[in-house]
């Protein structure tokens, strides 16, 4: 079962989330309980640790740390990634879902999709930045790495 069944999230280094950005967060974790493929490869000769798994994300002396545990709570890894690579593209998620939200308030249907079309985008980058950041630490396909990018986003300072 390569797969993760529950997910904690430690925003307290966060900033606030917006009403629209916690609610992403929410479709997100669900939509991620409900479908996802996420394996931890083995290492050094070892065999990969079967799942299901659990996953702490949260961030750590200004690094996105992945713990992961097996469905019963032992430790089966962890991992610490530099925020940096994440950098501009969780800034430009922030500006085009800020605009995004603003322009289903008032504009048109066209125009709401395509700025809806940028957000997707941009979000597509950030999943495959994630993936090439746990490129040998984990195994995702793009749809939860997406599901993952938005979480990301609501743990990564703003500004």
């Amino acid at each position: 079962m390569t797969r993760i069944v529950h997910i904690q999230i430690d925003d307290s280094q966060a900033s606030p989330a917006t009403p629209e950005m916690e609610q992403e967060r929410r479709v997100a974790i669900f939509d991620l309980i409900e479908d996802n493929s996420f394996a931890i490869p083995g290492r050094d000769g070892q065999p990969a640790p079967p799942g299901p798994f659990r996953l702490d994300l949260g961030i750590r002396e200004r690094r996105l740390v992945f713990d992961v545990a097996g469905e019963q709570g032992g430790k089966v890894a962890e991992f610490h990634l530099s925020l940096g690579p994440f950098r501009q593209v969780t800034k430009d998620y922030f500006q085009i879902c800020q605009s995004y939200f603003d322009a289903v308030k008032r504009l048109p249907p066209a125009q709401i999709e395509a700025i809806d079309m940028a957000r997707r985008g941009i979000h597509n980058e950030g999943a495959r930045t994630l993936q090439e950041r746990l490129e040998g630490k984990a195994e995702l396909d793009i749809d939860t790495a997406r599901r993952l990018f938005t979480l990301i986003c609501a743990l990564v300072p703003r500004g």
